[in-house]
């Protein structure tokens, strides 16, 4: 991952110089990850809209990009911030249901790996109901692959604190599915 990340900021630093191939291949090579994470923070089918807004915003904000962190952590905090303005934005106004898209975990799902499709609906149900920072540090650090250091940078708190909230987020998982099976087989009291 590291070479990755080298590239990618080499790519971020030609397309702040104006190349316009850099930024096509700067936006390729990150856009998956941008919407997974987008689509762990917020609703699911609202991750293409909400990662278009975020590539919209690091777009105007790459003059400003001087690689201090690597590209796709500034990227994926562009992201997060996108997503609690989007979020904040929905507060204020009133929703008359929500509808969860399960294409897009069907679409994150390649077809011969990595957990079954109702694996992944199952795994997106209890992620949701993490509280909000667990659920940040284990969808960057867990799904999206990034170091601790990394997921420090993008979500703005110390690495201890990283690691803090991936612990709980792990055992609040393992409590859910134990939950969770429990129900299933009928064992929980009443």
């Amino acid at each position: 991952m590291p070479d990755d990340d080298a590239h990618l900021t080499e790519l971020a630093l030609a397309a702040k110089s104006g190349d316009q191939q850099a930024v096509a291949q700067f936006v390729a090579r990150t856009q998956r990850d941008v919407i997974r994470f987008v689509g762990y923070l917020g609703n699911p089918g609202e991750a293409e809209d909400l990662a278009q807004e975020t590539f919209i915003r690091a777009m105007k904000a790459l003059p400003t990009f001087e690689a201090r962190s690597p590209a796709r952590t500034w990227l994926l905090a562009i992201a997060r911030h996108t997503v609690f303005d989007h979020l904040r934005a929905q507060s204020r106004r009133p929703r008359a249901a929500a509808v969860e898209d399960w294409t897009l975990v069907a679409d994150l799902t390649q077809a011969g790996t990595g957990p079954r499709f109702d694996e992944q609906v199952l795994l997106r149900h209890l992620v949701a109901g993490l509280d909000d920072d667990r659920r940040e540090a284990f969808v960057a650090t867990q799904i999206l692959g990034l170091s601790y250091e990394q997921a420090a940078d993008v979500l703005g708190c110390p690495i201890g604190t990283i690691r803090s909230r991936v612990a709980r987020a792990r055992d609040d998982l393992a409590a859910a599915l134990t939950d969770d099976g429990d129900r299933r087989r009928g064992l929980r009291a009443v």
